[in-house]
């Protein structure tokens, strides 16, 4: 037969049934009880506490022998779905054998199971209240190293308890009892089954809740406290010895007050108490009541501790679990009041309002507003134990839907384009009257210029210079010349490249389509056509002959990727409106290039403004929504332009759509650190930790497989994430620093940064967990940054972002507190002196760098930079030098070679100087480098190659005034008077900014009585 029982109430038995040869037995067995808010069996109770069934095997009576009942099984159905919207359950109840029963010792391991039935005449919730309403459940795992006064007394009752706030002023306790102290041995397993808060039943593997399990974790993936990597070992310890295991789930569901009330209650305080104490089990005979069913008063809490569980994790979005470990304290009213603002306990006010002894909560929940008289407490330093043996809980609350919710993919994207409207489609490509003239006049104009290169090959350019000739002549060239034209059939050809635009005048500014009807109208159209084309025949020359007599320089023919680099060229020297002027031409060449943007975004946000960077990275935003750099630098341009709501759903957004991107989440919890979200950051760089750890294991495991199979292999580690390519070699100081980083960043002499603006919270948080920035680079194939935040730094000092670079900057000395900073740590932050010009600190830590790592060429190359912009040239070519005499190159050679290049000019080792040029040529062309061994061939007196190599620099950058000007030099040398006028009036019209080469050109010109013709 089978006996069921809920709640520690009997329900009833069934009828005695033999079991049939199939091995099944038929019971048809109802039975029922109530479910009532106000009654014993309320919500709370359904949730948690399973329906218990029996199976008896019933021996029949013998001669002078009773009936003999022995307990085969028992198994367990879960109520819970009965909340979750069904009116009936059925189920197949697994039957766990009851030890040492026939059933275990006849069939070990046969599986068996009873068919349940359990259903409801009305919903118990309607969906509105259960969509509304939240399932909470906590799992009390295990209290780790005990004190050594624990001991296995069967009469000891270790429990713990915390209360849930109700609606209105009521609290919801939940109480864990019968927590069993085991003894030094092996850790308890991994996973195991939660367990069902029953108490002893005959079966205990009948406590387990079908699929729910403790999973476990890494330690430094917690929420809770002991996640350092110096806690690891103490916690692995604690683990084997003395422990308290409870492994029990216990849940309730909250209604939509009580979810406002959980918020609200987190929001005001983030620390929860959780109390754990020694009971004393007193016995009682059959029939007697204990001391505490009597509310003995007088009856002493021994070990009374408290752990405080921060719950404000709950309220971070998407958040729906935390689980941690949470050191206990000894209960101390005022330290409790403090941390909680609650001023009762639940063990020592509230114990008579407890069913200590019997199962359960209570009919009701307790009332917070009238604590009972206080038990007297133990007074001796039993509680104190705590804290000497670093006693730990570890637990699980659970949430079935998060209490903030996370924004989903397809809202976040909505939100972006509301922030950044798509961009209108260009227009349909329309001819029009207007465009089909300047078309026309475009068409004239070509062929006049052919006609005037013909005359020019047959009579010479010099003749048509000598001024007005006679009227015989002019007609006999005339005459020569359309013979030549007619002869060649360039007069047909010329007459054939006009044909096209003529027609389209005819359709677009006549609307002629169709053929004339007679020829009178068509003699006449002729007739005003010719009128019309001649006179915009004689517009177009007009406006030929009376331009300029320099023609404008034609168009660059640098590729994008030269162009950024002159731009960064023009930002080492300070030129920013011609870097500015490079960087416009680049997204010229190709407006879809989201590159582009990005690199004249970054610019914008050091040199310019925030507003025209945002609208940069806006831009290359609607050119690939995907592109998750360009997202995290709205995010970055909106915290600069304290637009911090747009800045979280950009930072969110790229973590949504590269969920294993490190830099996305580290730069996402540097903002939250910024709005003072300490929780919401916390999560976020544990999220980066994990996977940069996963990227070592990963990276670790293709180094194993290379080397078993011989191979070197190729790091990964270089550029995992695309980065912009910018430069970080900038020599300029942003707009506005605030105090708070400037404080953040004081260094002292011996280089340890105060980090005062990283909360305290981060100090037990942050643990050690694309390519090189350019002016702070390593050597040769780097490895993976030790921490996601010097890993974060180098995709910053790429775009600029020096106010989160200082941020993280701070985060990572935090962390080599004890070690020291690294190698990259002073570098980034020598960079982030050097554009604030603060070169004393900068070369402070450039000293701390190269003590480090002396044989860093990228060390040394930051050193003579230093020395440069501080007109230390002498040291700084030593620098230089050095640099040049490394096996391996610094990663920014080009400015290593060209500023050394200057300064052998300057010394007028001119030699020396067209060597170092000639090498930054062969590693990055540039019209400065081209121009400087210009220069030195000048000085040489090399006139062939220096007129070369100033035509390669005029090749690359027609509008450098300095080429212009060694060019009228050399031609003035080489006595070429018209080029050598030419020249100067590109080199004035440029508008040359050194006076000592204008002074040279102009005593040359004095000196050889030709090139300014305004002489």
């Amino acid at each position: 037969m089978v006996h069921v029982e809920y709640n520690g109430a009997v329900l009833g038995d069934s009828s005695k049934t033999a079991v049939l040869p199939d091995g099944t037995a038929e019971y048809d067995f109802i039975t029922s009880f109530e479910c009532s808010p106000d009654g014993p069996n309320s919500l709370d109770v359904l949730v948690q506490k399973p329906l218990l069934l029996t199976v008896l095997e019933v021996v029949p009576k013998e001669k002078k022998k009773p009936e003999k009942i022995t307990p085969l099984g028992q198994a367990v159905v879960d109520l819970l779905p009965l909340l979750q919207g069904v009116r009936s359950l059925k189920v197949f109840a697994p039957l766990y054998a009851v030890p040492a029963s026939p059933s275990e010792m006849l069939h070990p391991e046969a599986t068996s199971g009873l068919e349940v039935t359990v259903s409801t005449k009305e919903l118990l919730l309607s969906a509105t209240q259960f969509s509304s309403g939240n399932l909470l459940s906590i799992t009390l795992e295990a209290a780790y190293s005990v004190p050594e006064a624990f001991t296995t007394d069967a009469q000891q009752n270790y429990m713990a308890c915390l209360q849930i706030p109700a609606a209105g002023e009521k609290e919801l306790p939940l109480l864990f009892k019968n927590g069993i102290l085991k003894a030094d041995g092996e850790k308890e397993p991994l996973p195991r089954p939660k367990n069902w808060p029953l108490g002893s039943i005959l079966a205990p593997r009948a406590l387990n809740i079908p699929d729910s399990f403790i999973i476990g974790g890494r330690y430094e993936d917690e929420d809770g406290e002991l996640t350092k990597s110096e806690d690891k070992e103490f916690r692995m310890q604690a683990e084997s010895t003395k422990r308290i295991v409870w492994d029990t789930e216990r849940r309730c569901f909250l209604d939509a007050a009580a979810v406002a009330v959980l918020q609200k209650r987190i929001a005001e305080c983030r620390y929860w108490p959780v109390e754990l104490c020694r009971m004393s089990m007193a016995s009682a005979g059959k029939g007697k009541v204990t001391k505490i069913d009597k509310g003995d008063e007088d009856k002493q809490i021994a070990f009374h501790g408290v752990a405080y569980v921060n719950m404000a994790h709950l309220l971070c979005p998407g958040v729906q679990q935390i689980r941690g470990a949470f050191r206990v304290f000894n209960y101390d009213d005022s330290e409790v009041f403090e941390k909680t603002k609650i001023q009762y306990s639940i063990f020592r006010d509230l114990r008579s309002q407890l069913s200590l002894v019997k199962e359960g909560l209570g009919n009701s929940p307790v009332s917070k507003a009238a604590p009972s008289k206080a038990p007297k407490e133990e007074k001796d330093s039993s509680a104190t134990q705590y804290s000497e043996a670093g006693t730990f809980l570890v637990m699980e609350i659970k949430l079935d839907r998060p209490l903030v919710p996370k924004r989903l993919r397809e809202e976040l994207i909505r939100r972006v384009k509301e922030l950044i409207p798509p961009h209108p489609a260009l227009p349909p490509r329309m001819e029009g009257a207007r465009k089909v003239v300047e078309d026309y006049h475009k068409r004239v104009t070509s062929v006049a210029l052919a006609i005037l290169r013909e005359y020019h090959e047959l009579f010479g350019k010099q003749q048509a210079d000598q001024g007005v000739m006679d009227h015989e002549t002019l007609e006999e060239q005339k005459r020569q010349l359309n013979y030549e034209l007619n002869t060649s059939g360039k007069y047909f050809a010329f007459k054939e490249q006009l044909k096209y635009s003529v027609v389209k005048i005819v359709r677009e500014k006549y609307l002629k389509t169709t053929a004339f009807e007679t020829k009178e109208q068509l003699q006449a159209f002729l007739s005003e056509l010719y009128v019309y084309l001649v006179d915009n025949m004689h517009i177009a020359l007009n406006k030929l002959l009376s331009g300029e007599d320099v023609s404008p320089a034609p168009p660059s023919c640098a590729t994008r990727k030269q162009l950024w680099l002159f731009a960064r060229e023009a930002e080492a020297n300070k030129d920013l409106k011609l870097a500015s002027v490079f960087y416009q031409q680049r997204i010229a060449r190709d407006q879809r290039s989201v590159q582009s943007w990005m690199d004249y975004g970054a610019f914008c946000l050091l040199y310019e403004d925030a507003t025209k960077a945002q609208e940069c990275f806006q831009q290359a935003v609607c050119l690939d929504p995907q592109h998750i750099q360009s997202l995290l630098l709205c995010g970055i341009a909106a915290v600069k332009l304290q637009h911090y709501e747009e800045a979280e759903i950009f930072f969110e957004d790229a973590c949504c759509l590269e969920p294993t991107s490190i830099i996305a989440w580290t730069l996402s919890g540097l903002f939250y650190e910024t709005q003072n979200n300490y929780i919401q950051a916390e999560r976020n760089f544990r999220e980066a930790k994990k996977l940069l750890r996963a990227q070592f294991e990963e990276e670790g495991r293709i180094l194993e497989a290379a080397e078993g199979e011989g191979k070197k292999p190729s790091s990964s580690s270089t550029d995992p994430e695309k980065i912009p390519d910018v430069s970080a070699d900038k020599q300029a100081v942003e707009g506005v620093t605030s105090k708070e980083e400037a404080t953040a960043l004081q260094q002292a002499p011996e280089g340890n940064l105060q980090a005062e603006q990283v909360h305290s919270d981060f100090q037990s948080s942050t643990s050690q967990d694309g390519q090189p920035a350019a002016s702070c680079p390593a050597p040769g194939p780097q490895p993976l940054p030790c921490t996601i935040f010097m890993k974060t730094v180098e995709f910053l000092m790429k775009v600029n972002a020096i106010r989160f670079v200082n941020k993280a900057l701070a985060h990572e000395l935090l962390l080599s507190l004890q070690e020291g900073p690294s190698y990259a740590y002073y570098m980034a932050l020598a960079w982030s002196y050097m554009l604030q010009e603060d070169f004393p600190r900068c070369e402070e830590c450039l000293s701390e760098a190269v003590r480090i790592n002396p044989l860093n060429p990228n060390v040394w190359a930051q050193k003579g930079h230093l020395c440069y912009l501080q007109k230390d040239f002498v040291n700084a070519k030593e620098c230089y030098e050095r640099v040049i005499s490394f096996v391996e190159d610094a990663e920014d050679m080009h400015f290593v070679y060209l500023r050394l290049g200057s300064i052998y000019l300057e010394e007028k080792e001119y030699g020396r100087a067209k060597n170092i040029y000639l090498l930054a040529c062969d590693n990055s062309a540039s019209c400065l480098t081209w121009l400087g061994v210009g220069i030195a061939c000048y000085r040489l007196e090399e006139m062939l190659e220096a007129e070369d190599a100033l035509s390669e620099a005029n090749a690359l950058n027609n509008t450098n005034a300095e080429v212009w000007g060694y060019l009228a030099l050399i031609c003035l040398q080489g006595g070429r008077q018209l080029e050598a006028e030419q020249c100067y009036k590109y080199t004035v019209k440029l508008g040359l900014q050194n006076e000592a080469l204008l002074q040279e050109i102009r005593a040359a010109q004095h000196r050889f009585g030709f090139g300014d013709p305004s002489l």
